[in-house]
């Protein structure tokens, strides 16, 4: 097919963790003669590499990416500079003609690109609370809180996710509404054709256990290491990355290595399926199969969905 004229105006490969959401993107990009636009929110974060499973400059087979090693690890990240900057890439790349390839496992970043998405504003006192009782008390109070009052947002965010618990409790506090009461309905921006990269759980669970052996193997104790020279323990987002904080637990004795990279795949797995949960409750999204079976073949059913999509 003529891939420029025929394709959607915005393609966002979405699901869960070890998918195969990477692979995909860059052969959609290759094909349609676009760019990937990165919608995972760790991959924003210079030097954070190994741990967040970044395509090398080789994986990425010349298709350009946006939106990676923008950040520096000490930065708290925001879903609102992020929605700013992806639409930013993906207005620029439909005025060439180009075909935005959006792709991540970051729901509420997918969105925030290609959804009419407000986020409400803050509140510096409530915030401050928050804050001070999340240092004196930890993140698991607050989240049994979240808990009672939005259980749909608690089950979207890990207990241990401290900043992503005090920005739901702060907005709950400003508007008197549930968390998720603030996001809208399926309200999309931009006309997009949404991918779900569906794996069966053992075989999911198969494949993060042994990224995570490669992780290991690559160097990410001591990526951590270097990092935390520069501040990773320091920065509120990047510090809870799944595998950096539990080599930053090990380097802080907290544990050992075999137990922090036990704990790296447990959280892993946990994560993926809130994940699947989180675009599973989108209609939109469109699932095809990346079992080892159909995995060669993920980009073939990719296209064929595409012709029925604009044939449609």
């Amino acid at each position: 097919m003529n891939s420029n004229e025929s394709a959607p105006r915005v393609i966002a490969v979405v699901g869960p963790t070890a998918a195969g959401k990477s692979d995909l993107g860059v052969a959609l990009a290759r094909h349609l003669g676009g760019e990937v636009v990165n919608a995972d929110s760790m991959q924003l974060y210079r030097g954070m590499d190994i741990g967040t499973a970044k395509l090398t400059p080789g994986e990425r087979r010349g298709v350009p990416h946006r939106l990676l090693d923008i950040w520096d690890v000490t930065v708290a990240a925001s879903v609102a500079e992020y929605q700013r900057l992806a639409r930013a890439e993906i207005d620029r790349l439909l005025a060439e003609g180009r075909t935005p390839v959006l792709v991540g496992g970051s729901g509420l970043y997918v969105r925030g690109a290609i959804d009419a998405l407000e986020f409400p504003g803050t509140d510096p006192q409530v915030r401050a609370r928050l804050e001070a009782e999340l240092e004196e008390h930890g993140p698991g109070r607050l989240h049994s809180r979240l808990a009672r009052e939005d259980p749909q947002a608690a089950a979207a965010i890990l207990p241990g996710n401290g900043r992503r618990i005090v920005r739901a409790l702060e907005v709950i506090e400003i508007t008197g509404r549930p968390f998720t009461a603030n996001l809208p309905g399926h309200e999309a921006v931009y006309e997009t054709l949404q991918i779900g990269v569906d794996v069966a759980r053992p075989e999911l669970d198969v494949r993060i256990t042994e990224r995570v052996d490669r992780m290991w193997e690559a160097g990410l104790v001591d990526e951590v290491r270097g990092l935390e020279a520069v501040g990773l323990r320091e920065g509120r987002t990047a510090s809870r990355a799944l595998g950096y904080q539990q080599v930053l637990g090990f380097l802080a004795g907290v544990c050992t290595e075999s137990e922090a990279r036990a704990e790296t795949v447990r959280a892993t797995k946990r994560f993926a399926r809130r994940q699947d949960s989180w675009f599973r409750r989108d209609p939109r999204v469109h699932w095809l199969s990346g079992d080892a079976d159909r995995r060669a073949d993920l980009l073939g059913q990719t296209l064929s969905l595409l012709e029925r999509a604009v044939t449609a």
